[in-house]
């Protein structure tokens, strides 16, 4: 393996998608990652199937990875833990807290055996607090973090999850992924591990990002005034399509936002975005338009300011519609404004740009064959990465064990108690 985290040993207790990403992430970066699933399979195996224990979803976040299968509430896999756990670097854990300790593989345990061992563990809600307990999944977090009714989208009277990529989720792997590689790096300088505890929740905030942000001279009031208008309307009652009208009433967008968004064209629709001044005015002079909003003293609380605001909009939109995209992507460039087309998942795998830079892979299964998908996120110099095969439920059980110095009758009667696959 090359990469800059070549020699180092992570070993997966993951389902689904944050841990098993932090380690496919770990691995691109030239880890060995063993990723420990019970006999019967990481319950994500199961989601979108297209084989007995294959599922799409799985294979997105578990490249790279030699797989091990063990009944963690064995002695026998205890034992195995015995073996393992001095000889890794780095554990990644993402189950519920209490989950951990039932099964052994919680830190004061692992550290016992391991004092340098770097230990990631990723909850719904963190440690402490009433939530602290809870299980947790992307829709949830998206929920209870703000960012579901940031959306303000409905279905059916409800709000809306984002729900085109588990955000929150892919957000907390690659949290994780850096945590542990600062850890490490601390203790090449202290000769000492660590835990790391990392959240869902505190992804989902830093998602957030400026909407998670409170200055306390201009929004205090603000927001005392919403939370009791909040109040107000749940103890009466009020549907939430009615309290999210109210809400967006008191938090208006920003009307005839020409600058940054999507327009349709003739033959498709590309995305523009003009975040200072002088591209806005590079976009208004290409469309023949004047934004009155630029002007000393404009006041856009007056009825003629939302008025032209809302026909500004109008005329980008139909400005917009009079050409093709690659009419409007070669003037746009020509300008220095920038720009894109909208693109379809599908057309990503054959793209130039995309294959130019190693975002797209070929990587082997066993029982599925060729597999396309994205490549590593970056690019190193000196420690190239790269993306390893896939490897099929099991696939690396006997190995890893005989490494361990287990024989192959006792994995045999394992395998015929079901201690392993």
């Amino acid at each position: 393996m090359s990469g800059p985290l070549a020699g180092i040993k992570v070993v997966e207790f993951c389902e689904i998608i944050a841990g098993p990403f932090a380690g496919m992430l770990l691995s691109d970066m030239g880890a060995q990652v063993i990723k420990v699933e019970p006999p019967w399979g990481d319950p994500w195996r199961s989601a979108q199937p297209f084989s007995e224990t294959e599922g799409r979803p799985f294979l997105a976040y578990n490249r790279g990875k030699r797989d091990l299968t063990l009944d963690l509430t064995t002695p026998e896999a205890q034992d195995v833990l015995t073996r393992l756990i001095p000889d890794t670097d780095v554990v990644l854990v993402n189950y519920r807290p209490d989950v951990a300790a039932k099964l052994g593989v919680d830190y004061p345990a692992l550290s016992k055996m391991n004092q340098r061992l770097v230990y990631c563990e990723n909850t719904s809600f963190g440690r402490n607090g009433p939530d602290s307990h809870r299980p947790g999944y992307d829709v949830i977090i998206q929920a209870m973090s703000g960012l579901m009714v940031a959306e303000g989208k409905l279905d059916q009277g409800a709000p809306q999850h984002i729900w085109s990529t588990p955000m929150v989720d892919t957000a907390a792997g690659i949290g994780m992924a850096g945590c542990v590689c600062a850890a490490l790096f601390a203790r090449e300088r202290t000769g000492k591990g660590q835990k790391i505890e990392t959240t869902l929740l505190g992804s989902a905030l830093a998602l957030m990002g400026m909407r998670f942000l409170e200055v306390e001279s201009l929004d205090r009031q603000q927001r005392t005034q919403t939370l009791e208008s909040l109040n107000a309307m749940r103890a009466a009652g009020i549907s939430y399509q009615e309290m999210l009208e109210v809400y967006q009433e008191d938090h208006p967008q920003i009307l005839g936002n020409i600058y940054y968004r999507a327009y349709q064209t003739a033959d498709g629709a590309i995305a523009l975005g003009c975040l200072s001044d002088p591209l806005r005015h590079r976009l208004l002079d290409t469309l023949g338009l004047k934004d009155i909003r630029f002007d000393p003293g404009y006041d856009p609380t007056l009825p003629a300011s939302i008025t032209f605001a809302q026909r500004l909009m109008e005329q980008a939109v139909d400005a917009f519609r009079q050409s093709t995209s690659e009419e409007w992507l070669s003037l746009l460039e020509e300008r220095g404004i920038p720009a894109g087309p909208v693109r379809f998942v599908e057309e990503l795998f054959d793209d130039p740009q995309v294959i130019a830079n190693g975002l797209v892979c070929d990587l082997a299964h066993r029982d599925a064959g060729t597999i396309r998908m994205m490549g590593p996120m970056a690019n190193f110099s000196e420690t190239p990465l790269q993306a390893a095969p896939f490897a099929a439920l099991g696939q690396h059980t006997d190995e890893i064990l005989l490494e361990l110095g287990y024989t192959n009758r006792e994995i045999q009667q394992w395998r015929q108690r079901g201690v392993v696959r």
